[in-house]
């Protein structure tokens, strides 16, 4: 190829192929560029040229100076020809400071954007570096965390709350009761019959005993355990209970009387207690009552958010269980039933799905007490056994004298359903000893354990336990969410409500509370007056 410039004058320019020379005319290979295409092409170049190239480098020096910290650089990085992963690994880097970064100041974290889209449209109205990025985030979620923490607080005040009110229903149905024991002869008769007080010492019958001042709760135990015996007409009976609620309790009973069974009502107000065990209940109240106090001032002083649901333990200890004279008196069953050997203790919130008989007959091995260490395993094994149910959940392991008494990874059994020896307890000095670890922890500043009257009678039964089948009791049916599977609730013999969600109560789980209402007796008519089952 060749260039020809005619030298008459610059009007044209003709490129030869094949080294051919053109002239004015051309020939049919020639191609001609005219001076006046070409001209404005050259003047547009000069012009535009310069421009870029200062454009460009200026570019590249303000992304330098920046590339740091800055979303710049993937300007910057477009111009070396780096892919993405240059601007992922700044990213990481301003991560990893802001989380080691220290403590967000309180005015940081309310001024944090509340959204996602708000974060995003803050970053980018600013146009704002990775490292403010990464600072704003963290504000967000810290709020955010706090924000959640707050519901859970609250969510756990008014389920707490709920759970501590009687419901309107049981208050009139104690009412009616109450009203019915004044006016019906029927509602005062003797409990049990003549003819049946024999049972109430016959080592020959199978003696179940409640200690409630819950009407309704005690029909469910007694009703439920009827219904699913083999032979109801050696059960017993004894549901003891306090001066107030011992006129409903009698008249509930005395007007639906049961045919196979024996029920024997009793009021603590009819016992006649010897003085030393008069003193050792007053003075075990009144240390629960000083527990109750401590944890009653600990919680309104302490800071609104709490770290570690420490809160829900400080609720925990506010139960209107803790205070219940009817809770704290199973330490002292021996003394309620002295002609009894061996005896039932079920819960007033259990209900009983299979026959019961075979308890009777377990050998305890010289033990006191028959437990279920723990209904979510078989055999010990498996990731949920004894899950929150180990003496490191319920005990103060940094205190020397629970360190050096206890096992800390140790499986802690379940209070509801237990079998009592009556006679091999009285042998014991198990009481007292509650009573010694009631007075230590008083002493120690209520640091010994977690509030709940498990933990101390873990201590007192240390080495009088015999654990029996997991079948037997499922407990945590009042715990929010019941994780128990339908296979296990299906199979036990008794499953126990116990914690704030009662299933007489509206926050009880619907899943589960069916278990417990098909026992009402929804044929009474006091039972239809007050609308128990709404």
């Amino acid at each position: 190829m060749k260039f020809y410039i005619s030298t008459t004058g610059i009007k044209r320019v003709t490129i030869l192929n094949g080294g051919a020379v053109a002239g004015a005319a051309g020939g049919p290979t020639a191609r001609r560029f005219s001076h006046r295409t070409v001209l404005p092409a050259v003047l547009i170049l000069a012009i535009v040229l310069p421009f870029l190239f200062v454009r460009i480098a200026l570019l590249l020096l303000d992304s330098a100076s920046v590339c740091t910290s800055s979303f710049d650089c993937v300007g910057w990085n477009y111009f070396r020809g780096s892919d993405t992963s240059m601007l992922t690994d700044e990213l990481m880097r301003v991560l990893m400071e802001a989380n080691e970064r220290g403590a967000i100041d309180d005015g940081g974290i309310e001024g944090s954007p509340t959204s996602f889209s708000d974060l995003v449209q803050d970053v980018t109205s600013q146009r704002q570096d990775l490292k403010a990025f990464a600072l704003k985030t963290k504000a967000m979620l810290v709020k955010m965390e706090r924000k959640v923490r707050s519901a859970r607080y609250h969510e756990s005040i008014y389920w707490n709350l709920a759970s501590h009110g009687v419901p309107k229903s049981l208050h009139c149905l104690c009412l009616k009761l109450a009203e019915e024991y004044a006016v019906n002869s029927i509602a005062r008769s003797r409990l049990p019959p003549p003819e049946f007080v024999s049972r109430l010492s016959d080592p020959s019958f199978h003696h179940i005993v409640l200690l409630t001042d819950n009407v309704l709760a005690a029909s469910v135990v007694i009703s439920s355990t009827i219904t699913n015996s083999i032979y109801p007409g050696k059960l017993v009976f004894h549901v003891v209970t306090d001066k107030k609620t011992y006129t409903p309790m009698h008249a509930w009973f005395a007007t639906n009387s049961i045919e196979s069974a024996v029920v024997e009502v009793k009021g603590l107000h009819q016992f006649d207690w010897s003085y030393e065990v008069n003193k050792g209940v007053k003075k075990m109240l009144e240390i629960q009552r000083s527990i109750w106090s401590h944890y009653y001032d600990k919680f309104r002083q302490t800071e609104f958010e709490l770290e570690g649901g420490s809160y829900e333990r400080y609720m925990e200890a506010l139960w209107p269980s803790c205070l219940s004279l009817m809770n704290n008196l199973r330490i002292y069953i021996p003394e309620l039933f002295p002609e009894l050997d061996k005896i039932v203790f079920l819960d007033d919130d259990v209900v009983v799905q299979h026959d019961l008989s075979s308890l009777w007959e377990l050998d305890l091995d010289g033990k006191v007490i028959g437990a279920v260490v723990d209904s979510w395993c078989r055999d010990g094994q498996g990731d949920h056994c004894c899950k929150g149910r180990k003496y490191k959940d319920y005990f103060n392991f940094s205190d020397p004298i629970i360190a050096s008494n206890l096992e800390y990874d140790r499986c802690g059994w379940l209070y509801g359903m237990n079998v009592f020896d009556l006679e091999a307890w009285r042998r014991t000095n198990i009481t007292k000893t509650y009573h010694q670890w009631l007075k230590l922890n008083l002493d120690s500043g209520m640091g010994l354990w977690h509030p709940g009257a498990l933990p101390p009678a873990l201590l007192a039964f240390d080495g009088h336990m015999h654990p029996i089948d997991p079948i037997w009791h499922v407990a945590g049916l009042g715990y929010q969410p019941p994780e128990i599977g339908q296979e296990i609730l299906k199979t036990a013999a008794v499953i126990h409500f116990n914690g704030p969600a009662k299933p007489w109560l509206e926050i009880g789980f619907r899943e589960v509370r069916s278990s417990w209402t098909k026992h009402v007796n929804i044929s009474n008519i006091l039972i239809r007056k007050c609308r128990v089952m709404g």
